[in-house]
């Protein structure tokens, strides 16, 4: 892939460049304030049974189905009972249906299952089951609710409200949004750009960033007319563009000083930049993108969703990087590198010699890596996919008083994620008793009240002992299901346990073929830009091994709560929501795939230029490893920024990218690379010839380093001039395999 052609054409046009992406950045500014109105929170299943049985309920009773319930607690003034004052409360909770047509509420009074008063006497609950929201961030309809209830109620009696999403929105703590998560992810970097080039160049790479962020929103916004995006992807363009399109122009700007201080003209080093590192910016971006397509091949469509938008991610930053950058450093680069208190004239000392530790002792600095990693690695053979613990979701706040409460009279857990049984009302008491006899069900209820039963159908009320908060717990939701599959009348079984179910069928039963797409697209890329077989094979094994890794270390912190306790004072969560992994999988595999291509870009080209595999490597991390740690650091303060919201699950997505991204920086690609890159020697380079043919070498102009400055320095070896190394077989000159 050659870069001069286009770069010509941008040096040549800079000013209609420049003025575009303005254009764009301004309209993308009008567009980003409108776009979380349009986005959706869709997380249909189709086809899946808990998901069929859920859309059926929400036809005949516009509510439930799909979401846990609020629950409406009542708790009576001292001296008094909850069974003795039970018709003050049914006429409460009588007007509250009356107000609100739309809600479907079973307790006590229409159920007369005493499991609805709790031990004491002292409190009843009733589950109000709500239409699905109609967006993002919508207020929680048991506010409106309670509104009504307690101006229903006697004086002295208190009504709150808990369940899973009161839970989750009911800290005192609120989140700074995610402009400020943005702004202050952008402070951070703009402190890390300003050490790694000290001068006003850092500013560059923001204004690259604050032009892909917006003109990718604009994108955004266009595609919400076209089709349902998810609420998800307001977060990821924010926080994700940041970082990428940072990483981006930081390698782009850095060559480009490097190529100044080998003596050449300004625009002679914009070109040799572009055709160096524009080129692995390119193959990086495309690498991201391919993460991404895990969630469009598989059948949700909230995920493809996420997936079609995150690929807008990096394309944007690498259209924006490719071409708006080389304009601006095409003109006034020069001028704004200023007061130039870096220098760029050789590798980075540190790194060198790092690069030659790891090269000399390249065995144990394997064995090493991968002992590190192995660690990390075992706690994922515990990881639960599900929902977060309810003393995870929120620590303060009335929604876990009212939640303690419950727990306190040793109210079953699975209250929270009942179970929703669709019957024909006709074969409505004999699956009710079917339904009591499975073990794990604590009490089966089913309504008197209209509300729960219309056009020939009942709804049956199944509270599990435990909460179906992840796969291990769902036990209950499976044999239900087979308690009654059989029998006539019933129509299905939904639910929050059982659309979790569906879930992880619908994922996870098509992570194989997700996995192949995403490493067959690898492979073939990747070959593309190293040429070579073995280099792109072991980038995809270190990426896969990295991420298991990342997902050990979130089941350690988070699930096992052996961290989320000290650092964010929130228990163990018991499982990961289940949604998040495969977000963790798509990004992280792309994110950490962009250092591999940083690093092994530099790296072959290091070979091509002097044959030499030590070289290559110690030259390689020399030049590049500085640039890795510094995106790797930017990256994690932008997820830092994004964890410091209060939503749980946004804290747990965070810190696994955060995390990920310094594991995969420092162990990975800063010890384990290097190390199996010298280990390997001459068969990092071997291309079959058939494939040397699909995937020729660049041409020389592409691959020299130009240079005025007259004879070559010790970082200008002529193409061709092998240089002799003193040991062993990384000692004898070798030759690129074309």
């Amino acid at each position: 892939m050659r870069m001069t052609p286009l770069t010509a054409f941008v040096l040549r046009h800079r000013r209609w460049i420049v003025g575009f992406w303005l254009l764009a950045l301004v309209a993308g500014g009008v567009a980003a304030g409108k776009v979380p109105q349009r986005l959706s929170t869709d997380f249909s299943l189709p086809g899946q049974p808990g998901y069929v049985a859920a859309q059926q309920i929400m036809r005949v009773y516009g509510n439930g189905g799909q979401r846990a319930p609020s629950i409406l607690t009542v708790t009576v003034p001292a001296g008094e009972t909850a069974r003795a004052d039970q018709g003050q409360i049914a006429a409460a909770f009588g007007k509250l249906r009356a107000a609100e047509r739309q809600f479907r509420i079973v307790g006590y009074g229409d159920t007369g299952d005493p499991a609805f008063i709790t031990p004491d006497g002292r409190a009843t609950y009733a589950l109000l089951f709500a239409p699905r929201p109609k967006g993002f961030g919508s207020s929680l309809v048991s506010g409106q609710a309670l509104a009504v209830l307690r101006s229903a109620l006697p004086p002295g009696y208190h009504a709150a409200a808990t369940g899973l999403s009161e839970l989750q929105a009911g800290s005192d703590t609120k989140g700074p949004g995610v402009l400020a998560e943005t702004l202050i992810g952008a402070a951070g970097a703009l402190a890390v750009l300003a050490f790694v080039f000290g001068s006003l160049l850092a500013l560059l790479p923001l204004l690259i960033a604050a032009v892909s962020i917006m003109t990718t929103f604009l994108i955004t916004f266009g595609l919400t007319y076209l089709t349902s995006i998810s609420f998800v992807v307001e977060f990821l363009i924010a926080l994700v563009g940041l970082g990428v399109a940072i990483d981006y122009s930081l390698l782009v700007v850095t060559r480009w000083r490097e190529e100044r201080a080998r003596g050449q003209d300004n625009t002679s080093a914009v070109i040799a930049a572009m055709n160096t590192a524009g080129r692995a910016v390119v193959f990086s971006g495309l690498t991201v993108g391919i993460g991404l397509v895990a969630l469009v091949v598989l059948p949700v469509p909230g995920l493809r969703s996420i997936g079609l938008g995150g690929m807008l991610i990096p394309l944007i930053s690498v259209a924006v990087t490719t071409t708006l950058l080389p304009a601006i450093l095409g003109g006034i680069g020069p001028r704004i590198d200023w007061p130039r208190l870096r220098q760029e004239r050789s590798a980075s000392r540190p790194w060198l010699a790092w690069g030659r530790l790891v090269v000399r002792h390249r065995a144990v600095a394997a064995a090493v890596a991968a002992g590190v990693l192995g660690l990390l690695i075992v706690p994922f053979f515990g990881l639960k996919v599900g929902e977060t613990s309810p003393d995870a979701l929120a620590k303060n706040g009335p929604a876990h008083a009212a939640y303690q409460q419950l727990a306190s009279q040793r109210v079953p857990s699975g209250v929270l994620t009942p179970l929703e049984v669709l019957v024909q009302s006709g074969a409505a008491r004999t699956a009710q008793h079917k339904l009591a006899a499975v073990p794990g069900i604590a009490t089966v209820a089913a309504s008197a009240a209209a509300d729960s039963n219309r056009s020939g159908t009942t709804v049956l009320i199944a509270i599990p002992q435990t909460a179906n908060l992840n796969s291990s717990a769902s036990t209950a939701v499976t044999e239900a299901r087979n308690a009654i599959s059989g029998l006539p009348g019933v129509i299905g079984v939904a639910g929050v346990g059982a659309i979790q179910l569906d879930y992880v069928h619908a994922v996870f039963g098509n992570f194989p073929l997700m996995l192949a797409v995403i490493a067959v697209l690898t492979l073939v890329l990747l070959t593309g830009a190293f040429r070579s077989v073995l280099l792109p094979v072991k980038a995809v094994v270190l990426n896969l091994v990295s991420l298991a890794a990342t997902f050990g270390a979130i089941t350690w912190f988070w699930q096992q709560g052996h961290g989320s306790q000290a650092v964010f004072s929130i228990p163990a969560t018991g499982a990961i929501t289940f949604w998040l992994p495969l977000m963790i999988f798509a990004f992280m595999f792309g994110l950490s795939m962009d250092y591999e291509v940083f690093i092994l870009s530099r790296m072959r080209e290091e070979y091509d230029r002097t044959g030499s595999t030590r070289h290559a490597v110690t030259e390689g991390l020399g030049r590049t490893g500085r640039l890795v740690t510094s995106a790797a650091l930017i990256l994690f303060l932008a997820f830092a920024s994004l964890a410091s919201g209060p939503d749980t699950d946004i804290k747990v997505f965070a810190t696994a990218l955060g995390a990920g991204i310094l594991l995969d920086a420092t162990v990975v690609r800063a010890l384990l690379v290097p190390a199996t890159v010298a280990l390997f020697g001459r068969w990092n380079w071997w291309l079959p010839g058939p494939l040397a043919k699909i995937f020729p070498a660049r041409p020389a102009e592409d691959s020299k380093i130009p240079s005025s400055a007259g004879q070559p320095t010790h970082d200008q070896v002529p193409a061709g001039v092998p240089r002799l190394m003193p040991e062993g077989d990384l000692a004898r000159p070798e030759r690129p395999v074309t």
